[in-house]
């Protein structure tokens, strides 16, 4: 499943492509990839009381017309606040009013609140940015037709071979995000190790980020990589990064989070945006062709893990000193985990 540094690649794909255009139509080409959206229940004389529309409807009439803002992301959850479209506004000049003209909604789009276009990958979910006459993808469940813009593609497209993904319009509530409000479905979900990062600057922001999850860990009776993998505690961290946090840090995953130390918990933390940042510069992680960015390219910082998947290989750090060891594997939580025997010493008395 794409972790952090896979959904901020296609975060950032889609602020460079998309950001500032209007959503001009809507297709969906299956349902499946809706059954997160929640329809609106439309109210007057004209609609069956408390009878919401089919799914595709209300999805499409939500966002055709609607600005799309800066993307936003928490942890593995992305989403695009939408504005209203620059036309519903009255353009500025008759060079404006005709680039507007085709971005206008046949039916003007009330809501009543502040919403948002919410995208969950899932396991195979992919957000691709294309002309509108290239080949359809196989696996494509929904296509947003995009205004006009100099020497860009004309559609975002949702692709999802799994169906574990999907998309939905959601309200915006006020938050602890640096934007100040998430999608109501990730209300409950726990800033990222990179927020404080962005919030503010300097030591104090890695005090709190630091301390915010010392004293998380420190509540918890529970082993230390199942923690990390609770994205109500802090999100954004897989299967796969926790591997390479936890090997940075010289951290058993078995560990009991009430053992933790404030100097253990600032490592794990330095070590898990150190990882994720150096995945984010090789564009992620992909050992298939299901994870790809907006332009269909695969990432490939699998070449560089030291731990995840590396079992019966030479651990990169210790070989070569008389206690090298081998990475091993072992199961965890229906996946696997792997570590170092020497670098990160099994516990007496581990929560696995």
């Amino acid at each position: 499943m794409p972790e952090l540094p896979e959904v901020e690649v296609v975060r950032r794909g889609i602020a460079d492509w998309a950001t500032g255009r209007v959503i001009t139509a809507v297709d969906v080409h299956d349902e499946r990839s809706l059954r997160r959206h929640e329809p609106r229940i439309p109210a007057g004389p004209e609609s069956a009381v408390g009878t919401p529309p089919p799914l595709g409807e209300d999805f499409r009439t939500r966002l055709v017309g609607r600005l799309l803002e800066t993307p936003q992301r928490r942890g593995k959850y992305l989403w695009i606040p939408l504005g209203p479209s620059p036309a519903d506004e009255g353009p500025s000049t008759s060079q404006d009013a005709a680039s507007t003209a085709t971005a206008r909604p046949a039916v003007p789009v009330a809501e009543e609140q502040p919403s948002a276009l919410l995208v969950h990958l899932g396991m195979s979910g992919q957000v691709l940015v294309e002309d509108r006459d290239a080949p359809v993808e196989k696996h494509l469940k929904i296509s947003l037709d995009l205004s006009p813009r100099a020497g860009a593609p004309e559609q975002l497209r949702f692709v999802d071979q799994r169906i574990f993904g999907g998309m939905q319009v959601s309200p915006l509530v006020p938050a602890d995000h640096w934007s100040g409000a998430v999608p109501a479905p990730v209300v409950h979900i726990a800033p990222d190790p990179f927020e404080d990062l962005v919030s503010s600057e300097g030591p104090a922001a890695e005090e709190t980020a630091a301390e915010r999850l010392f004293r998380a860990l420190r509540r918890r009776r529970s082993g230390l990589k199942r923690s990390l993998l609770d994205q109500t505690l802090i999100s954004g961290i897989g299967n796969i990064y926790a591997d390479e946090a936890l090997w940075r840090a010289r951290l058993h995953f078995a560990r009991r989070t009430e053992t933790i130390t404030r100097a253990e918990a600032g490592r794990v933390l330095a070590a898990a945006r150190e990882v994720m940042e150096e995945a984010l510069a090789a564009g992620g992680t992909s050992f298939d062709a299901l994870y790809v960015n907006v332009n269909g390219a695969s990432g490939y910082f699998d070449r560089s893990l030291a731990a995840y998947g590396q079992e019966g290989r030479p651990c990169p750090r210790c070989a070569g000193t008389p206690r090298a060891g081998v990475i091993r594997r072992t199961a965890f939580m229906g996946r696997s985990s792997y570590w170092c025997p020497t670098c990160q010493p099994r516990p007496r008395r581990g929560r696995w």
